[in-house]
């Protein structure tokens, strides 16, 4: 994590999150690309540390998350190379948590820039900011029955909150990708942008944003969450509870060893 002249550098850096604070945006971006910026409980704590210190600093005006390379967040890291590195993964579902609480709690704007592929808790990470700008090249995928799991972060009231239920459902159980038309048709992002078009169309927009009523934005803010998203927490302790079963049961061990082999997984269901 690196900050430039931001006012939080009382924040330990940690590796895999970028944060700048220039000109009252606050960039937060997710800097693994080399795992399309997979998310670990280090990475979950910066972010959620950062908004939290954010949401009383009146310098922060609209906050801005994304990430690097072509991906946007491709979920919880469970590729060969992290589930070795002693991290339990309950860690990264409760600090995945307070990120997630931090960017819906957070009064300023948070706008979210996709530029591609978006899965898992990812998918929370985007549908729980304010505003959510694709490129044409993104898609989002709820993958956890792939792998024996459950959508987590929130997903099960964001997702529902954005699209409703039935096409939640869809994302959900059949774990299919929904492209980033789709996802504009459905409501699940406020605007799709050709790719190389992206970022100037999210600079423009953080402007506007950036001149608003801060305090009108803040109260808008948490009628609109406390109308769609009051179940947020009861949602989170329902997610926590089931993805903790299924995270000691044999399927898991299956899924993950399956994804890494790129085959289909043989489910037991035990």
């Amino acid at each position: 994590m690196t900050i430039t002249d931001s006012g939080l550098d009382a924040l330990a850096p940690v590796d895999g999150l970028l944060v700048d604070l220039t000109d009252g945006v606050l960039a937060i971006t997710i800097d693994r690309p080399d795992s399309l910026n997979s998310v670990n409980p280090q990475v979950f704590a910066a972010m959620a540390d950062t908004l939290e210190r954010a949401a009383t600093d009146p310098r922060v005006r609209v906050v801005r998350i994304g990430g690097t390379g072509r991906g946007f967040c491709s979920g919880a890291a469970i590729g060969a190379e992290d589930t070795g590195d002693g991290h339990e993964p309950m860690e990264t579902l409760h600090e995945g948590n307070r990120a997630i609480r931090a960017i819906v709690n957070m009064p300023r704007p948070v706008v979210a820039v996709v530029q591609g592929p978006t899965a898992g808790i990812g998918v929370s990470v985007a549908l729980a900011c304010d505003l959510v700008l694709a490129s044409e090249k993104a898609f989002f995928l709820l993958a956890f029955t792939k792998i024996g799991l459950m959508p987590d972060g929130g997903a099960s009231a964001l997702v529902a909150a954005a699209i409703g239920r039935i096409r939640a459902m869809k994302m959900a159980l059949l774990a299919e990708r929904v492209s980033a038309a789709d996802a504009l048709d459905w409501g699940m992002v406020s605007a799709v942008y050709p790719a190389d078009t992206l970022e100037a169309e999210s600079t423009k927009l953080i402007q506007r944003l950036m001149s608003g009523p801060a305090v009108a934005y803040a109260k808008t803010k948490k009628a609109i969450n406390g109308a769609t998203l009051d179940t947020l927490d009861t949602t989170l302790a329902h997610e926590t509870a089931g993805q903790h079963k299924l995270l000691q049961a044999p399927d898991l061990a299956e899924g993950i060893q399956a994804f890494q082999e790129k085959r289909s997984p043989n489910f037991t269901d035990v």
